[in-house]
């Protein structure tokens, strides 16, 4: 099955056949079933809740690989309902002896808030250096804007770096790359000092012996602490610690110390996933003024024969950034050879390196240039082409000086072919006709023979040179243009027929009064500005170095930016904390503000970790727990006790049925609203198999699981889910015992029908201008004054709408966000309270039915006394 897998095919057929094996007593047997299972469970979820409980007794096993392995699947298994036994199992695991099964519930924790996004607050103790990366990437995936909690931990992560394994390291540098940026300040801006002058926050060794009497800002003990822990690193084997102790210098690190990166990176050159990186840097270390700290190494950067094309382009560019008065003698005479290369491309690109070391460097232009003439005589047609248009661009800047180029590139006109080295040609002489007047008008004449069959850029440069020698000398080119424009009148392609209609209003006198539009000459004739010839990774320092949006020079999902140095010194007292062994230490893991499982045989708190209760670490799991259960009750998440009835149990025959609405994600479908139902019976004997019997069609509705038995005076609750598809339509079923059948429905409150949002001002106010016009519906309405204030506006909406508060910078505005359960859609509440009582009321939504029945009850719960 797992060949037939890796080809492509659908093995999901053969699921009940694999899955019975997975209480094989065979390790290796369970392994290839755990990939199967992760394959096709979210397929096959029903028969996938068949192995379940096997799950859960092989995560009581006494081999460590078998409950980590058991871990590892149920935590790549995408079914709902399996939700709180996922939380339930994770939770055992962080507090497993073995160090293997913890890392594996740290990773686990990763995918069940990329799944879920729900509320998880773990207390994780780490006993051992094996899960340190584990638990770190866990909390950068899970909640790495919580950087206050780092400070207690941030001595102990930089001391067992050098003990963490070598992909551990690499997440905890990053992590702490972004701590420090918030944390310290700049070791390498200017700084205004008290008796005026600058100075550079540099190394302490530097400011030792620093006798002008200027006080720079001492590095932070800590920022130094990083620093020295990450420099052993240089000497990994592995690229990517050795790249991301690179990147920690030289977004962190003094300008004189960030030389130290520059011989292990060279060291690692052959890994070519090195080489963008390096671009950068070269060209970063040049900005900072050490540049010449490759200049030992230029050789290494040469190309050889064997390198992929992409990566010869990639080490011309760090060559091109290398060039110096010193050196560029070396390296023209490098790139005489690359350009004979039969690699066309990579040939193109060395033509293109030496435009920009001509530009760079003005002593060798004109050396340059004369070796790029030469190559004009090439008889590759795109090393012409290139360098026709290098030498374009080179000769704008001093067009005056070389005239006799001009010339020449004219004179092969006839030989080129390459459509672009002839526009370029085109466009230099019309550029310049006035340097050459005697060699413009025939190369017209030549063009106007052969304009028909020309490609479409050359036909528009030829359009240009006979317009511009029209306007400088009509006596020898007026007939010429004439005659192509009305060639060009016609030509099939309509972009030719535009440029023509275009010009000829331009140029042509006008027949009225005689004369050219004023306009022509200031259009055609203007002084053109000088390209620049810029590396095409001039940008890439937007990004952080190493990562991946920097090596495809775009955000990539995910992507957290680095933040900005700050202003004024962080409280260093933060940090300072009793020394303790460098392998036991605490991270609190938690995501989101919403408490969305809070079923009854789920016993794990998530509710919002206060600041009353961070870093705790001494306290014990239980007091935490009620800690965390107490803040809930009184914390921002509010969910009303009203209830409503769905049998009477007179109706009923004893049994009494009510429901309410829980305000949790549904476990069974995230498009359901979840209901839970009180069944009570009130009768004199036990009622047996209460069920759900025949539905509306059209709804989907998940039952609750079968009672099948209510004993006399007895109360259950069960929970079901609804898709009510965004309607207040009640949902029609039967509900059903041994010897009856019940018909009842349940009507949802159009604010249960929604999900809170967590957003900003800002974004708030980007997504309502999107929902203006016929999907906003607004009033004006008199409130009474006991409902003005903020904290009973907030009290009255979230009674009867589920609703999560937008942060205000206006003290009478209130604004709440949420969103439709079965199609996510956005309601936007916005209350805005004016002078006296009076309150408008606006609210936002492409779901106009919920919108104007949302208003009306709100409008009606704001007026009430």
């Amino acid at each position: 099955q797992l060949e037939m897998i890796a080809k492509g095919k659908n093995a999901s057929e053969l699921f009940p056949a694999v899955v019975k094996n997975v209480a094989s007593k065979n390790i290796e047997l369970k392994k290839l079933v755990y990939v199967y299972l992760v394959r096709y469970a979210e397929e096959q979820q029903d028969l996938a809740l068949l192995s379940i409980s096997t799950f859960q007794r092989a995560l009581k096993d006494p081999n460590q690989l078998i409950r980590a392995s058991a871990l590892r699947v149920l935590s790549s298994i995408r079914v709902p309902i399996i939700v709180p036994i996922m939380m339930l199992s994770i939770k055992e695991a962080a507090s497993d002896l073995s160090p293997y099964v913890r890392k594996t519930a740290a990773h686990a924790i990763q995918k069940l808030y990329r799944w879920v996004k729900s509320a998880i607050i773990l207390n994780y103790t780490m006993n051992s250096l094996q899960e340190s990366g584990s638990v770190v990437m866990a909390f950068e995936e899970v909640c790495p804007e919580r950087i206050h909690l780092i400070h207690k931990n941030y001595r102990k992560l930089c001391n067992l770096l050098v003990d963490v394994e070598e992909w551990g390291q690499v997440v905890i540098i990053n992590m702490l790359t972004r701590y420090a940026r918030m944390q310290f300040l700049s070791p390498w801006k200017e700084s205004l000092e008290e008796n005026g002058e600058k100075a550079f926050y540099d190394s302490d060794e530097e400011q030792k012996k620093n006798s002008s009497g200027r006080k720079p800002y001492m590095m932070d003990p800590d920022h130094r602490l990083l620093l020295r822990n990450t420099k052993p690193l240089l000497q990994s084997r592995n690229a990517a610690v050795v790249m991301g102790v690179a990147q920690l210098y030289w977004h962190l690190a003094p300008k004189s110390e960030v030389t130290i990166v520059a011989k292990s990176l060279v060291r690692l050159l052959r890994s070519h996933r090195l080489v963008i990186h390096l671009i950068t840097l070269t060209g970063r270390l040049h900005s900072l003024q050490v540049g010449g700290l490759f200049q030992p190494y230029l050789k290494s950067f040469y190309i050889r024969s064997t390198d992929p094309t992409q990566i010869k382009i990639l080490k011309l560019e760090i060559l091109t950034n290398l060039t110096s008065e010193i050196n560029i003698s070396t390296v023209l005479r490098e790139f005489q050879t690359y350009v004979k290369s039969q690699d066309k491309q990579f040939a193109a690109a060395t033509i293109q390196a030496i435009g920009r070391c001509a530009t760079n460097i003005s002593e060798v232009t004109d050396t340059c240039l004369n070796g790029l003439v030469y190559l004009l005589s090439n008889r590759d047609e795109t090393v012409v082409a290139e360098s026709v248009v290098v030498i374009k661009k080179l000769l704008q800047t001093q067009p005056a000086q070389h005239s006799e180029i001009i010339k020449h590139m004219a004179k092969l006109l006839d030989s080129i072919t390459v459509p672009m080295a002839r526009a370029s040609i085109l466009w230099l002489i019309g550029e310049y006709c006035e340097r050459v007047p005697k060699i413009a008008p025939d190369v017209l004449r030549i063009m106007a023979k052969t304009f028909t069959n020309e490609e479409e850029i050359v036909k528009l440069q030829t359009l240009n040179l006979a317009a511009k020698l029209y306007l400088t000398n009509p006596k020898q080119t007026k007939l010429l243009t004439q005659y192509i424009l009305n060639v060009a009148k016609y030509d099939q392609n309509y972009d030719i027929r535009d440029r023509t209609r275009f010009i000829k209003q331009l140029i042509v006198p006008n027949e009225k009064s005689g004369a050219l539009s004023k306009y022509a000459k200031k259009i055609f004739l203007v002084q053109k500005p000088a390209p620049v010839l810029e590396s095409p990774f001039k940008d890439r320092d937007r990004f952080q170095l190493s990562t991946l949006s920097h090596t495809l020079n775009t955000r990539a999902n995910g992507y957290l930016e680095l933040p900005d140095w700050p202003q004024t010194i962080p409280d260093p007292s933060v940090r300072n904390v009793e020394v303790q062994p460098v392998w036991d230490f605490t991270l609190v893991l938690f995501a989101g503000k919403q408490n969305i499982l809070n079923s009854p045989q789920l016993s794990i708190s998530a509710s919002e970790y206060s600041s009353e209760n961070e870093g705790s670490d001494s306290k014990n799991e239980d007091s935490s727990e009620s800690s965390s259960s107490e803040e809930s009750s009184d914390g921002d998440i509010f969910v009303p006790s009203k209830s409503f009835e769905l049998l009477h149990r007179m109706s009923g025959k004893g049994l009494g049925a009510q429901y309410h609405f829980p305000r949790q994600p549904c476990i069974y479908s995230s498009k359901m609203v979840s209901v839970q139902i009180t069944l009570t019976n009130t009768s004199d004997k036990e009622i047996t198999n209460i069920e759900i019997g025949e539905r509306k069609p059209g709804m989907q509705i998940h039952d609750f699981h079968k009672l099948d038995c209510l004993n006399v005076g007895e109360s259950k609750t069960v929970s079901m889910g609804i898709d009510f598809c965004d309607s207040t339509q009640a949902a029609n079923f039967h509900l059903c015992t041994q010897n009856d059948q019940f018909s009842v429905a349940i009507q949802p409150p159009v604010g249960e029908l929604l999900l809170p949002v967590t957003t900003s001002e800002k974004d708030f106010r980007k997504e309502q201008g999107k929902l203006s016009g016929m999907n906003e519906n607004s009033t004006s309405i008199t409130c009474a004054p006991q409902n003005s204030s903020r904290q009973a506006i907030v009290q009255k909406l979230v009674n009867v709408s589920n609703l999560g508060v937008v942060p205000s910078s206006q003290d009478n505005v209130h604004r709440f966000a949420a969103k439709t359960v079965s199609s996510g859609a956005l309601v936007l509440i916005t209350i805005e309270v004016k002078e006296g009582s009076t309150v408008q009321l606006s609210v936002n939504t492409e779901k106009t039915v919920i919108g104007s029945v949302l208003l009306r009850e709100l409008k009606s719960v704001l007026s009430q006394e």
